[in-house]
Formats: C-alpha cells, structure tokens, sequence
C-alpha cells in the first residue's frame, strides 16, 4: 500500500481532493496536525464528496508523533521545489509513503533535514513558475508511484 502524507495542510478543499484521490486509488492518508479547518469543514466534504467514508486516513498529533508511529512507512519521499532529484529519478515500492508540505511553506526545515536524500521534485518545463498546486501535485506523484508498482509486480 501506498501512503500519502500531509504535513500540516491549510487549505481544506485540497485535503478533500487528496483524500478522494486517496480513497479511488486505495492509498492511505496521513494527517499531520495542527491542520489549518475542522475535519468536518463543509468544503473538505464538498470536495472529498462521499468518498471520506470510503477513506484510510490516520491523523497524527504533530512530526514527532508521526515520526514515532509504528504504523508510519519506512521509507518516505519529501516532495519539494528545493530537490534536483526528480521523481522520475526513484523507483517507488510497496509501502513507500509520498510527503508533501503545506501550502503557504512547505515542509518545515527539520523535515528536509529528516528526509535528506529521499528529496524529490516534480520536473518543470517552464522556467520561473513557483510550484504547482497541492492536491495536483498529490495526483501527479501518486500516479507515477503506482504505475512503478504495478509494473514491478508483473
């Protein structure tokens, strides 16, 4: 199983997404508090639709406790802008977990400085564009991991 992280998301329509996206492809969410809404927020529901109830989620009380989660997977990939490793460089497993930061900053520096080498990026063909956006990004990576592991179990 593949497990997608968020780390202190702050926007609840992108979470919602995330989480459909999530529960479509079978992947596990993990939510890292503080969160910036309710869970019950009208417009993680809206967006997320019916699929919250089909949802594997696990929240987390902050890093520390994700950190120290038995259930946490072992090998985690760090999405950022701030890698020259890109995505297409890795080769996802069963059971990688795919981390990405929150919108207004990112992953904190304490969770680069964890994930060292398990920094990736999303490639860009477009010079000067910032970033693209979570729940995007989210698809994208999710995506690509699983196509990996498909092929890898043929």
């Amino acid at each position: 199983m593949l497990h997608l992280i968020l780390h202190q998301p702050q926007i609840p329509q992108n979470t919602g997404n995330i989480g459909r996206l999530c529960a479509y492809t079978g992947t596990k969410l993990h939510l890292i508090r503080p969160l910036g809404f309710k869970i019950e927020d009208k417009h993680l529901r809206r967006s997320g639709m019916d699929y919250w109830k089909e949802l594997n989620v696990e929240k987390h009380e902050d890093w520390d406790a994700f950190l120290s989660n038995k259930n946490r997977p072992r090998r985690v990939w760090l999405l950022t802008t701030k890698s020259q490793r890109c995505l297409w460089d890795v080769k996802f497993q069963d059971g990688d977990g795919l981390l990405f930061g929150n919108e207004g900053n990112g992953a904190p520096p304490c969770v680069h400085e964890w994930a060292g080498n398990h920094r990736i990026r999303i490639p860009s063909f477009k010079q000067g564009l910032r970033s693209l956006n979570l729940a995007t990004s989210a698809g994208i990576v999710t995506y690509e991991a699983l196509r990996q592991i498909a092929h890898s179990n043929k």
